[in-house]
């Protein structure tokens, strides 16, 4: 949906905590850090701009993972299709564990056995505009996403315009990651066949793989 058709359900926003407790808990208790060369989790002060990253993840199914900086942490989506800027397709994300915001630089490989054991990549990133407002007053991310509708503006190297995260149903399962119609969208392009190098390193999936098995 266009920014100014959003209107997002009443919520009170001082139920909205901004400060998650234990905000990297699911993350470090899953990974064994004597091993994966991942971040070690942990909150970090939040970067002037908030950013965003989509990382290509060549694990046992391959899938992106779209995350956006929320209150010093990465709030994670998988993407299995990845992202398209074709507005008329909706395409499946489903929520994973909060990441360090470290997470947005990391690239690399990911030791067989290990929880997401495969290829990273970081196939785009930058600062996005959280574009969700009600009442006339800015609705924070925090809150937008709990209400399950959050609608920003992204500023990548091959991704920009506005987008939407769209919760299914009334768990928190299923959401849909949809392409606002505005100047950047465009049906013809299918950027993640076509534009498939690291944003970071230059390098594709096979090339870092190939990088960390030498």
């Amino acid at each position: 949906l266009p920014p100014e058709r959003y209107q997002p359900p009443a919520v009170e926003l001082a139920t909205i905590p901004t400060m998650l407790e234990e905000p990297m808990r699911d993350y470090n208790g899953r990974r064994d850090f004597r091993k994966t060369p991942e971040p070690r989790g942990g909150r970090r002060r939040p970067r002037r701009e908030a950013i965003f990253v989509i990382q290509e993840h060549a694990a046992s199914t391959h899938h992106y993972d779209f995350r956006l900086e929320v209150d010093g942490v990465l709030k994670s989506w998988a993407v299995p299709k990845g992202p398209s800027t074709d507005p008329r397709v909706k395409r499946l994300a489903v929520p994973t564990e909060d990441h360090p915001l470290d997470y947005a630089d990391f690239e690399g490989v990911i030791p067989a056995g290990e929880y997401g054991g495969g290829t990273v990549l970081v196939w785009d990133r930058g600062p996005y505009d959280n574009l969700n407002e009600a009442g006339g007053r800015k609705v924070p991310m925090a809150a937008a996403i709990a209400n399950g509708h959050a609608v920003f503006r992204l500023h990548g190297q091959k991704l920009r315009g506005g987008w939407a995260l769209q919760r299914i149903g009334s768990d928190d399962a299923n959401w849909l990651l949809v392409k606002m119609r505005d100047d950047d969208a465009d049906a013809r392009r299918r950027p993640t066949s076509t534009e498939p190098c690291s944003v970071i390193s230059g390098r594709t999936l096979a090339e870092i793989g190939k990088a960390a098995d030498g």
